[in-house]
């Protein structure tokens, strides 16, 4: 069994050979989650999955625009960029998230309905795949 050390050097090792550098933020992960947080930042932000790179980083900055992070929105703006973001996807990501959270606080403000909310949605949707269909 590797000691902690060892674990530690290896794991940064890996991080390092990827981006030339071990940022402080996985310095700070205590030893005994080191690992799992480092296998669970690869398979989120670096593995191929349903969402390719680019929108996944362009939906990260989204919710780190919504939520405030400056070291998020920095962080997933750079990686959209290094997926091939342009600066007017990155302004539509943000300009999309503050257009959600805004009506996300006024439905919610205004107490709407949600089972009328969904009923109106899901027929709206209906309609718009109709017309869809007729072309």
């Amino acid at each position: 069994m590797e000691d902690d050390d060892m674990k530690r050097k290896k794991i940064y090792d890996e991080i390092e050979q990827m981006f030339g550098l071990v940022p402080t933020m996985f310095k700070l992960i205590p030893d005994n989650t080191l690992e799992l947080e480092w296998n669970l930042f690869k398979k989120l932000q670096i593995e191929d999955g349903a969402i390719n790179a680019k929108n996944r980083e362009l939906i990260g900055l989204s919710i780190a625009a919504v939520t405030k992070c400056r070291y998020c929105t920095y962080f997933h703006a750079e990686m959209a960029k290094l997926n091939g973001a342009t600066e007017q996807e990155l302004e539509e990501a943000v300009h999309f998230a503050k257009a959600t959270a805004g009506w996300s606080a006024y439905v919610n403000g205004m107490q709407l309905d949600y089972n009328e909310f969904t009923k109106e949605i899901d027929s709206a949707c209906d309609h718009v795949r109709s017309l869809h269909l007729q072309d």
